[in-house]
């Protein structure tokens, strides 16, 4: 069994776990986009585009070419801008995962179930509530634990002997 988070490092939990939901939100949105993109490619035949020939925002239908499906649009392909910007997010993502798990000194399982946010779809909205959740219940319970036990040992709390004088 891991060892438990020193107190010392309560802070620096707190902060990578606010790290890790505000890049989980992200990651899971831009995962989002990404199925209905490729939806969008592979399903109907069409990308997305900004600017160009077919206006402000429009889709260019796809066709075969020799090296697989090519698109006929012009302008910036928001397709292909949602594909990178997802992969680096999820970087990102990792990063933020990594963090929180070892600051936590959790399992390596923990860490594997926590980067399968990002390849999942709606997986990453579940492991933010619920990891948040339990971060947090943990930092509760450990700090009100050192609270009970440093009021044990105080000289405050027990009672100081007097001698009765009559």
């Amino acid at each position: 069994m891991p060892r438990a988070p020193k107190l010392a490092s309560f802070p620096a939990i707190r902060g990578a776990l606010k790290f890790y939901q505000v890049a989980s939100v992200i990651t899971g949105t831009m995962l989002l986009l990404l199925v209905a993109e490729m939806i969008a490619k592979y399903g109907l035949g069409y990308e997305l585009f900004l600017g160009g020939s077919g206006g402000f925002l429009w889709f260019a239908p796809v066709v075969e070419g020799p090296e697989g499906l090519e698109s006929t649009g012009d302008g910036f392909n928001l397709s292909l801008g949602i594909l990178v910007a997802h992969g680096w997010f999820y970087v990102v993502y990792l990063f933020a995962c990594f963090r929180v798990w070892s600051l936590m000194r959790w399992n390596f399982l923990r860490l594997a179930m926590l980067a399968s946010g990002g390849i999942v779809p709606l997986l990453s909205f579940f492991m933010e509530a619920i990891v948040g959740r339990e971060v947090k219940a943990y930092l509760q319970q450990r700090e009100d634990e050192e609270l009970h036990t440093r009021a044990e040992r105080s000289s405050l709390t027990h009672e100081i002997p007097t001698e009765n004088k009559r």
